[in-house]
């Protein structure tokens, strides 16, 4: 991605086609960018390593939104992989929770689409004027498969500090008696207090 980064958003949304591959190349594009501090998603603003902010956020709700824009396509395995690495390297937040929110949908719109739940399409659901709770219930997420519960057990074992966003989605998926066994209590009790 040599070009810049608004325009690869733009050529995602103006392909007309759902392009899960290069939607989730140019969250890694991001990806890259905050760890850094530098590359195509920084260029033109002062960027600090390991910091997401307003316009990252932005820019993961666009890339989210823009391939399936007049499509049901859920968010893909391949898209969700690329926020869980987001959010793990971004150790600080200066988005005003935008993120966190755009996250904690888009895993749960993959989760729930992966066990064959009915979702919104994604501009509806990754909105943030579209509570979680009217789409994504705790009764459809008991149909979650043991695959996608593993998953998101395994990206919390690997980290050495979870985010309040993962553990919002681990115990909406896994449920909060499973998560004893993934994470330790006062570690649980530190993110959700």
């Amino acid at each position: 991605m040599n070009s810049s980064f608004p325009f690869v958003i733009a050529a995602i949304r103006s392909s007309g086609i759902i392009a899960p591959e290069l939607a989730a190349r140019a969250l890694e594009e991001l990806r890259d960018g905050i760890i850094t501090g530098e590359g195509p998603s920084a260029q033109g603003r002062v960027h600090f390593s390991r910091s997401l902010d307003v316009i990252d956020a932005d820019y993961c709700a666009q890339i989210l939104i823009a391939p399936a824009e007049g499509s049901d396509a859920p968010v893909t395995r391949a898209e969700a992989d690329m926020l869980l690495q987001i959010d793990a390297a971004a150790s600080e937040r200066f988005d005003n929770g935008r993120f966190d929110d755009l996250f904690v949908k888009a895993i749960a719109h993959h989760a729930l689409a992966s066990a064959g739940r009915k979702v919104p399409p994604r501009p509806v659901a990754l909105s943030p004027d579209t509570p979680l709770q009217s789409w994504a219930t705790r009764a459809a997420a008991a149909d979650v498969d043991a695959e996608v519960r593993q998953w998101i057990a395994d990206h919390i074992r690997r980290r050495r500090h979870s985010s309040k966003a993962l553990m919002t989605i681990a115990i909406f998926l896994i449920g909060s008696g499973a998560i004893s066994a993934i994470s330790s209590v006062s570690t649980l009790a530190d993110l959700l207090s």
